[in-house]
């Protein structure tokens, strides 16, 4: 007994080195790593199809023999690379939906320089999508189109909805959008103009710096990063496991600046005056009323999304006029939602069936 006891503490010791080991190789500089990881991202091929400034239009080359005709334009957040949608082969929510048959277009918006430090939620809701949309009817072929919009890609696919109720939109779904400010109580005290100066920050800087976006993000739950590191070390024999978390580490790394007209706009309008839901939220001088959206919507939240809380979007579906309109709330947070294990068997088969209804 004494002899097997012993054998186990050498065992386990053993596993110890070997763990340490490979996570100091992973980490260090110029040491050779046990197994190359392979941790490139945005694996599905694609075209662009139209440029204006930073901004890029995608379109995603069919993986299917047969296409829906209603074409799908994916508007993705300010502040976020848009590969979180692609992050690998079987791990892609873009390649899911080309696999179901949909005709893919993606806005990835680039990374804004000093120079655009002057656009508003004005120049991305009424230029730049409306003119990606047309471009998008162009070359599909397509009088219409479905947009999906996630976090404030939503808010920015809401707000052209309510203010084109008479173009070329079929469907809108919005993931995890935020409307009410109410209830997102952290952000309005961070910013809180009693404590928080932002025209002098937008002002010296032009736009707000990714690593103050990073940092945020992280005040909202300051140790899930170092609870992600302890998970990342008990399984850092799983490869698999491995380089899945090191992708989503790198995106979730990996912000871009704000610029600094929309962030002014967005924490005045939006956090501290909730003008949204209050329906006096206005754009290139025209209220936006929710209400005018009349097309088939449907809204996804994740039960335990702390970036988007549940109280900061459950009132979108009241708001919206539309008829045919449905709220899905589904286990996991505000990424898990959209990508990685449980996305594929959660939320990417419900939108399958809600939007393959309504896309012929």
């Amino acid at each position: 007994m004494q002899q097997a006891q012993q054998l186990s503490h050498e065992d386990v010791a053993a596993k110890a080195r070997e763990t340490v080991d490979r996570a100091i190789q992973r980490n260090v500089p110029d040491l050779p790593a046990p197994v190359e990881l392979d941790l490139e991202v945005g694996p599905t091929p694609k075209d662009v199809v139209h440029t204006r400034g930073t901004m890029k239009l995608y379109r995603y080359r069919p993986l299917s023999p047969e296409v829906y005709r209603v074409p799908v334009l994916v508007v993705m957040s300010l502040v976020s690379r848009p590969y979180i949608l692609d992050l690998a082969k079987g791990q892609s929510f873009i390649e899911y939906l080309l696999l179901q048959g949909f005709d893919v277009y993606l806005t990835d918006w680039g990374v804004p320089r000093r120079e655009h430090k002057h656009l508003r939620l004005d120049d991305y809701v009424t230029d730049f999508i409306p003119e990606c949309v047309a471009v998008v009817g162009e070359d599909s072929g397509e009088p219409d189109v479905s947009v999906i919009g996630y976090c404030l890609g939503g808010v920015l696919a809401a707000l052209y909805a309510a203010l084109y109720p008479d173009g070329p939109l079929k469907n809108l779904v919005c993931f995890t959008t935020p409307v009410n400010s109410d209830g997102m109580a952290l952000y309005r005290t961070w910013t809180d103009p009693a404590h928080f100066d932002l025209d002098r920050l937008i002002d010296s800087l032009g736009n707000i710096p990714s690593e103050l976006m990073d940092a945020s993000i992280q005040m909202l739950r300051p140790f899930q990063k170092s609870a992600g590191q302890m998970k990342l070390l008990d399984n850092v024999q799983n490869e698999a496991f491995v380089t899945a978390h090191l992708r989503f580490d790198r995106w979730a790394a990996d912000h871009i600046p704000f610029p600094g007209e929309t962030a002014r706009q967005l924490v005045n309008d939006f956090m501290r005056e909730n003008k949204l839901v209050r329906n006096t939220f206005e754009l290139d001088g025209r209220r936006v009323d929710l209400g005018n959206i009349t097309v088939p919507f449907l809204h996804v939240a994740a039960q335990h999304d702390h970036i988007v809380p549940s109280a900061a979007s459950q009132d979108l579906v009241k708001l919206v006029g539309s008829s045919d309109k449905s709220e899905i709330v589904l286990k996991g947070g505000h990424v898990s939602l959209v990508a990685g294990g449980n996305a594929i068997y959660r939320l990417w088969p419900k939108l399958d069936t809600w939007l393959s209804h309504r896309s012929v």
